[in-house]
């Protein structure tokens, strides 16, 4: 393990640096960053400290429109400033940005500012308490995405229609169109290496303008990282090429979504043995490994909000899309809920192919990890059968909720997500997604339109 910087010696380091200023960042619950950049000098005070901001990050959605059903925060509190903790282990620099120096931020203050609704302060309690279980737990996201033609100002005055893709055709795995985006395609892998993204790979996928990347495994935490940092440094870099990437979980109804797989594994205490292989077993699955997938299919029809929290999001989740639809599980199955990859002594793991592109990373390992611990915890045996074949048409043991109104009151009901993520989580998140719903439905859509306006 790395020995952790402490605030006096990064902020020598830096001292000799001639830094001026240092951009922050926290999470929001949809994934999307929230920052500022601040002077040097008032870095050095709030170092250690930590610094005050604004607890409406947690009070609106995804387009800064205020929630009209939140406790934590809201009109009736006035939206104050909350506590915001500088990780400074998260230090790295934007080298896109001049090698600015950058560090994430989360509200775990030990005071109740905010914690207990900060999906990386969430992510952080469920490592802890795997930790204190005798684990650790490491794991990867690989995101696929649209990378669009960059219009965005035509977008906003023509209300996002007639998106073009930056390359045509569904070329999977294509080395010809990658060789014909290769400025930005190289930016992509070398840049966000530089930015402590080390990327294991990078492909086109099937669709127009599509990529996926694999980001290297980790610790749970440092994994997230990673994953937020990555969504938005793409689309940072995107735009310096004149591209518009985007992570939704389905861009066309007409092409494949987009998923954002979390792939995970338990180790012992001292990380050098991993606890999901069992060499003695004929499928080299460990007993714990039975548990944790156990104990995610008990708890996926119950949190899949986290895996995926948007409306877009269920639009992914239907047969014969490359994204499961049932509570199901199997070895190296590309049609079920999670494929367990009994690959080896350092490779063993577990896939969750539920979560899309679209997910806070922060929530959808979390998700992961608490749902897996419960298994492990409740000494839950694997009673559902490995998927032989189609997993679409395996549907004895359950499909998953069709929309995200449906996912959301069995979340909000139920007491096993409650046990997992604490009262209070559970009843904001719950209320964030039943506003996201509803804002969806007053809306009049183009299909709508043309449907019915004529000939009603």
């Amino acid at each position: 393990m790395a020995q952790k910087l402490t605030v006096t010696e990064l902020l020598q380091q830096l001292s000799g640096q001639n830094i001026q200023k240092v951009k922050l960042a926290v999470t929001d619950l949809d994934g999307v960053l929230r920052g500022k950049v601040i002077s040097f000098d008032k870095f050095r005070s709030i170092a250690g400290s930590g610094f005050g901001f604004c607890d409406v990050v947690f009070g609106w959605d995804a387009g800064d429109v205020a929630y009209d059903n939140a406790t934590v925060t809201g009109w009736h509190t006035g939206y104050p400033d909350a506590t915001a903790v500088v990780d400074i282990q998260t230090y790295r620099r934007i080298p896109w940005e001049n090698d600015l120096p950058f560090f994430l931020a989360d509200f775990d203050d030990g005071k109740g500012n905010c914690s207990t609704v900060c999906p990386r302060s969430l992510l952080k309690k469920i490592d802890r308490q795997a930790n204190d279980e005798g684990f650790i737990a490491f794991c990867s996201q690989e995101f696929e995405w649209f990378n669009l033609l960059d219009n965005s100002t035509e977008l906003y005055t023509g209300k996002f229609r007639d998106l073009k893709p930056m390359t045509n055709g569904m070329f999977g795995y294509s080395v010809l169109r990658a060789s014909q985006k290769s400025a930005f395609f190289h930016d992509l892998f070398d840049l966000l290496n530089k930015f402590d993204i080390p990327i294991e790979g990078l492909h086109t996928e099937t669709g127009p303008g599509v990529y996926e990347a694999a980001i290297m495994y980790s610790g749970i935490l440092e994994a997230a990282d990673r994953a937020v940092l990555f969504k938005s440094g793409v689309k940072e870099i995107g735009f310096r090429h004149g591209v518009l990437p985007t992570f939704m979980a389905k861009f066309s109804e007409n092409l494949p979504g987009c998923s954002g797989h979390v792939h995970q594994s338990l180790w012992s205490s001292d990380a050098k043995r991993n606890l999901f292989y069992d060499k003695k077993s004929k499928t080299g699955i460990s007993a714990l490994m039975e548990s944790y997938i156990a104990g995610q299919l008990h708890c996926l029809p119950y949190i899949l909000p986290m895996y995926a929290p948007t409306v877009n999001s269920y639009k992914r989740l239907v047969e014969g899309a490359w994204a499961p639809t049932t509570v199901t599980w199997a070895i190296d199955n590309r049609t079920t809920a999670l494929r367990a990859l009994p690959t080896g002594e350092k490779s063993t793991r577990l896939e969750t192919r539920v979560v899309g592109s679209d997910s806070n990373p922060y929530l959808a390992m979390a998700a992961c990890l608490a749902s897996g611990l419960y298994g492990i915890r409740k000494k839950m045996k694997l009673q559902i059968p490995a998927t032989t074949g189609n997993g679409y048409a395996d549907t004895k043991h359950g499909v998953l909720p069709a929309n995200l109104w449906e996912a959301t009151q069995a979340m909000k009901q139920s007491p096993v997500a409650k046990e997992l993520f604490g009262e209070q989580f559970v009843a904001h998140f719950a209320g964030t997604r039943e506003w996201e719903w509803r804002q969806f439905s007053k809306v009049v859509t183009d299909w709508e339109l043309k449907r019915y306006l004529e000939i009603i």
